[in-house]
C-alpha cells in the first residue's frame, strides 16, 4: 500500500490507508489509547482499541519506528482533522532506551540551557516547534537565490583550503596541508572578485571560518556567510541598493509564507519603509547622534560598538518605521587593501547593514585599480608576492571593472527574523570556542 503523509489524511476519510513514522506520544484517555506518530509533514493521530495491536507497543519508547495501517475518520480534535480507526502496527525499527529529552514537550532557549540544547539536538530538533526555526532557514536561503537568480547572478562555489588568510590577521584557522601551512576561508573574497571578470554578477551561500575568541551571542568560528560581488556599478549606492532591495525581498517573503510559524515562534513583527528605502546614515553621524543621546562619547571610535547598533537600529524603528538601517562611510582608518578609499573625504566606501540591532552585512565598493590594488596590499603589510595572492592580482592585471558586493550572515539573518537570543540557537550544529560536537 502507498504510503501516506500526514497532511494528506483530510482528503481520505473513509479509506484504508497506511503511514510511516516515529512514534511521538502515547496517552491514556479514559481507557482509549491513543498513539501519535510523527512523519515530515506532521502529526497523525491514531486510536487503537484492539488490545493484541497495543501489545505490539508494550516497552517501545518515543522515536520507535512505526507502520500504521487504518480507517481515516474525521475528527476536528485531531491534528488535521482526522485520525486512524480500526490499526494494524507494524514496528519497523524499535526503540527501548529511555530518552534523554520529551520531544512532544517545548524545548528550552534560557541562555542557560543552551548547552543542554545542544548536548541533546539529534533528538530536539524532532520537537515540531524546533524544525520551524530551520524550515524558515532553508526558506530565507530560497528566497534569497531567487532574488539574486532574477537579477542574474551566477551562483558559485569556491576552495576553503586557501594558501594565504584572505584578509591577513591572525584570526585564521592554520592546518598542515601536506608539508606546507594552509589556512581555512575567512570568506570567498578573492574568487568572487576573481569571477567578476567573468561572470560580471556572482554569489555563494557557503561556511567561513574565523577564529576570534569570542564567546557572545553573536559569534561563531564556522558560520554560513551569502557573498556576492557585482560588476560594472555606477557607484557605491548601487551595491547598497541591491543588498537592501534583496533583504527586504527576503523578508517579505518569509513573513509572507511562513506568518503562522514566526507567530508561533513570538517573532517580532516586520518593520519596512513604506518607500522601500533603507535609511543611511554615515558613522559620523552616528557617533554623533549616540554621544548626544546617551553622554557616551564614542566620536574617537572608528567602528560602531554593539550598543550604538542598538541604538541607531531602536532610532530606526521608532522614528523611521523600518528594523534595517545602513552605517556608510567608514573612516579611513578602517579600510581594508581592497576597499575603495575617498581620499579627500578620508572616508572608506563601506556600509553595514544593521537589522534589529545587529550588523548583519558589510556592503562595500572594492578597490579595482591592479597599481592600487599593490599600493594598498603593500602598505597593509601583505607580500604581494606570495604564491596565495597570485592569482587575485592577476585578476585585477588583466582587467576588473568597479565592482562591490557583500558578506551577510545568514545565521544572524535568521536569529533575528526569529527574534532568537542567541546566533548559536539559529545553528543546527553550532560551532564556538568551546564546542565541536555533536
Amino acid at each position: 500500500m502507498t504510503r501516506t503523509l500526514a497532511r494528506e489524511l483530510k482528503d481520505k476519510v473513509g479509506q484504508v490507508v497506511s503511514v510511516s513514522g516515529w512514534l511521538h506520544k502515547k496517552r491514556l484517555l479514559g481507557g482509549l489509547n491513543f498513539i501519535t506518530l510523527r512523519d515530515r509533514s506532521g502529526l497523525t493521530q491514531t486510536l487503537v482499541e484492539n488490545k493484541d495491536e497495543l501489545e505490539k507497543l508494550r516497552g517501545l519508547q518515543i522515536g520507535t519506528v512505526l507502520t500504521l495501517t487504518g480507517t481515516v475518520v474525521a475528527d476536528e480534535r485531531a491534528p488535521g482533522g482526522a485520525e486512524l480507526h480500526d490499526v494494524t502496527v507494524v514496528v519497523d525499527m524499535p526503540v527501548t532506551d529511555e530518552p534523554p529529552i520529551e520531544v512532544d514537550k517545548p524545548i528550552s532557549h534560557k541562555s542557560e540551557h543552551l548547552d543542554t540544547l545542544f548536548d541533546n539536538r539529534v533528538l530536539n530538533i524532532r520537537n515540531l516547534q524546533e524544525q520551524k526555526i530551520f524550515k524558515i532557514r532553508a526558506d530565507l536561503t530560497h528566497y534569497i537565490r531567487d532574488f539574486l537568480r532574477s537579477k542574474e547572478f551566477v551562483e558559485i562555489d569556491t576552495p576553503k583550503f586557501l594558501a594565504e588568510a584572505t584578509e591577513g590577521g591572525a584570526e585564521v584557522f592554520k592546518l598542515e596541508y601536506f608539508g606546507k601551512v594552509a589556512t581555512l576561508a575567512q570568506s570567498p573574497q578573492f574568487y568572487k572578485q576573481i569571477m567578476v571578470g567573468a561572470f560580471e554578477r556572482v554569489y555563494e551561500i557557503g561556511h567561513s571560518y574565523r577564529a576570534e575568541p569570542s564567546a557572545t551571542t553573536r559569534h561563531l568560528t564556522e558560520l554560513t556567510m551569502l557573498d556576492i560581488e557585482m560588476g560594472f556599478v555606477s557607484g557605491h549606492d548601487e551595491v547598497l541598493d541591491m543588498v537592501a532591495d534583496m533583504t527586504q525581498y527576503t523578508l517579505k517573503k518569509v513573513y509572507e509564507e511562513h506568518a503562522s510559524d514566526l507567530k508561533s515562534l513570538n517573532a517580532p513583527e516586520l518593520k519596512l519603509s513604506d518607500d522601500g528605502k533603507v535609511p543611511r546614515f554615515t558613522i559620523a553621524q552616528i557617533h554623533d547622534m549616540y554621544t548626544k543621546a546617551t553622554k557616551t562619547d564614542t566620536t574617537a571610535e572608528k567602528d560602531l560598538i554593539p550598543d550604538e547598533e542598538r541604538w541607531i537600529s531602536d532610532y530606526a524603528s521608532k522614528e523611521l518605521g523600518t528594523d534595517l538601517v545602513y552605517a556608510v562611510r567608514f573612516p579611513i582608518e578602517a579600510a581594508k587593501f581592497y576597499h575603495k578609499q575617498d581620499i579627500e573625504d578620508k572616508t572608506v566606501l563601506w556600509g553595514d547593514l544593521l537589522f534589529r540591532g545587529l550588523e548583519i552585512a558589510t556592503v562595500p565598493l572594492r578597490e579595482n585599480s591592479y597599481d592600487k590594488m599593490i599600493e594598498q596590499m603593500t602598505k597593509s603589510g601583505l607580500d604581494v608576492s606570495h604564491e596565495g595572492f597570485k592569482y587575485y592580482l592577476q585578476a585585477f592585471k588583466f582587467g576588473l571593472p568597479m565592482h562591490g558586493g557583500c558578506g551577510f550572515g545568514i545565521d544572524r539573518l535568521v536569529q533575528k527574523t526569529i527574534g532568537l537570543a542567541n546566533v548559536k540557537e539559529a545553528c543546527l550544529f553550532p560551532r564556538d570556542i568551546n564546542r565541536l560536537t555533536p
